[in-house]
């Protein structure tokens, strides 16, 4: 019986240097290009969007294994990427200014209820976007937005201009909770107080 196929499936056909040279390159690519493309392609996701994604990584697949196809290349690979992006995660964690240069900042969609449309249109966020993710958070409205945020990962938050009904109410039931608390404390006393 020949053992040439454990041969195959295990020793690279490129130097280990190469295999991780080549991850490390398509990766910092990608995390420029991921971070010039803007923070739409981060989270707020159309079907386009996820296309050019999923083709994006099949575009660098032969680019991080080249012509190396061993389950012992393609674990270098991986490891490297994990490694690598480890290490990216670290090292900005400890960095913040650099941080904020790579990842960006938080930008207002909506700013004391004023809609900004020149951001959205950077972002390429349409108002209907915009609305769809508002209703994802329970929004039934963009009128109920006080400010939008789109983070650096390209989530948006909300933060609403007034309490929800169900969270009005919850004050109203606390505050009502309160108010009786204190009069039955006021008749105990009253009940305690030598005669």
């Amino acid at each position: 019986m020949s053992w040439d196929w454990l041969s195959h499936m295990f020793v690279l056909s490129l130097p280990v240097l190469e295999k991780i040279l080549r991850p490390v390159i398509v990766y910092l690519f990608l995390v420029v290009g991921l971070r010039l493309a803007g923070k739409r392609e981060l989270a707020q996701l159309n079907p386009f969007d996820l296309v050019v994604l999923l083709t994006l990584s099949n575009t660098v697949q032969n680019a991080i294994i080249g012509d190396d196809t061993s389950v012992t290349g393609g674990l270098v690979g991986a490891a490297t990427l994990l490694l690598i992006n480890y290490l990216v995660v670290r090292y900005l964690y400890r960095h913040r200014d650099l941080d904020e240069l790579v990842e960006g900042k938080a930008d207002y969609l909506i700013r004391r209820g004023k809609l900004n449309e020149k951001l959205l249109a950077r972002e390429l966020i349409t108002l209907a976007e915009l609305e769809a993710a508002a209703r994802k958070q329970g929004i039934a409205s963009l009128q109920q937005v006080e400010n939008a945020v789109l983070e650096p990962g390209g989530a948006i938050t909300f933060l609403m201009r007034e309490p929800v009904p169900e969270e009005k109410r919850h004050r109203e039931l606390l505050a009502k909770l309160d108010e009786l608390t204190r009069e039955v404390n006021s008749l105990r006393a009253q009940l305690n107080r030598p005669r």
